[in-house]
């Protein structure tokens, strides 16, 4: 019987592979398990970073001078966008509720609505998610360059904290300029609606403040203004901590910008229904 392998097999050749076997993909589990703890490594740094930044406000010396540049770069250059941003939605949500109460027979009922809308909703909420991709991915964009390029560890070996040189005065900033974007897209959003309900529908701009008047009370406003020193304080935390965790030049320096922008506008928005719940409990119509 012959012991001649067949031609189809080649022979051996005596070496045995050093290779390792392939790994298997990880299971969803194990996926999941993964972005769940980083998840909670993430929420621990943000706190470590905001306890710290809390705790040298009363230290000496206050950076007043950081703090005005800040509202300087993050309130006033932003008026542009919050301007074009809030009128075009003012106008648009005119459109959209008109054709929607039409039907109804309820054409009256658009400044009532708009202004509300605007005044709980769409004012904080919109301007602090577009405010925020621009002022956060900033943040994280130039804190992140400063860490990478061994700035901030410059400023440890100086005997500074990084936490209130770098992150409370634009924390600060972020809390004190939100309330006034507020107001200031309320204000021209109720322009373009009141412009676009007199050109298109026929409604005069003095019954369109006069019938939004008699609907909205100041705890709408309130409810509104309430919620965005909430919004700044998520807004400068996220991009300060994405910022003092770059890694990688400035490759990361671009990720961390990314990921600033997207966990903004989530925690803004998950932050929103939480704050309206708890403002309609308390502030009843």
């Amino acid at each position: 019987m012959s012991s001649e392998a067949p031609p189809s097999i080649p022979p051996s050749a005596g070496r045995v592979s050093n290779l390792p076997p392939p790994s298997s993909p990880p299971s969803f589990v194990q996926v999941w398990g993964t972005r769940t703890l980083r998840f909670v490594e993430h929420m621990g740094d943000v706190s470590i970073l905001t306890w710290r930044a809390l705790r040298s406000v009363v230290k000496r010396p206050f950076e007043i001078r950081s703090t005005v540049y800040q509202i300087d770069s993050l309130g006033v250059r932003s008026l542009g966008i919050v301007a074009v941003t809030s009128i075009f939605i003012g106008m648009v949500m005119t459109i959209q509720f008109a054709y929607g109460l039409q039907r109804f027979g309820g054409i009256e009922y658009i400044p009532r609505v708009i202004v509300l809308a605007f005044m709980r909703e769409l004012g904080p909420t919109l301007t602090a998610v577009i405010v925020g991709g621009r002022i956060g991915s900033g943040m994280a964009a130039e804190v992140g360059a400063m860490n990478v390029t061994e700035q901030v560890d410059a400023i440890r070996a100086l005997g500074g904290d990084p936490a209130k040189k770098l992150v409370l005065p634009r924390v600060a900033a972020a809390m004190i300029v939100m309330p006034f974007l507020s107001i200031f897209a309320d204000s021209l959003g109720t322009l373009g609606a009141m412009f676009v309900a007199n050109v298109e529908y026929g409604i005069a701009p003095r019954l369109f403040m006069q019938t939004a008047l008699e609907s909205v009370r100041l705890s709408d406003l309130f409810s509104g203004l309430a919620k965005t020193p909430i919004f700044g304080f998520i807004i400068a935390i996220v991009g300060c901590h994405f910022g003092m965790t770059t890694v990688g030049g400035t490759e990361g320096v671009g990720q961390s910008t990314t990921r600033t922008v997207v966990v903004i506008s989530i925690a803004i928005l998950v932050a929103d229904y939480f704050l309206t719940r708890i403002f309609v409990n308390f502030l009843p119509p």
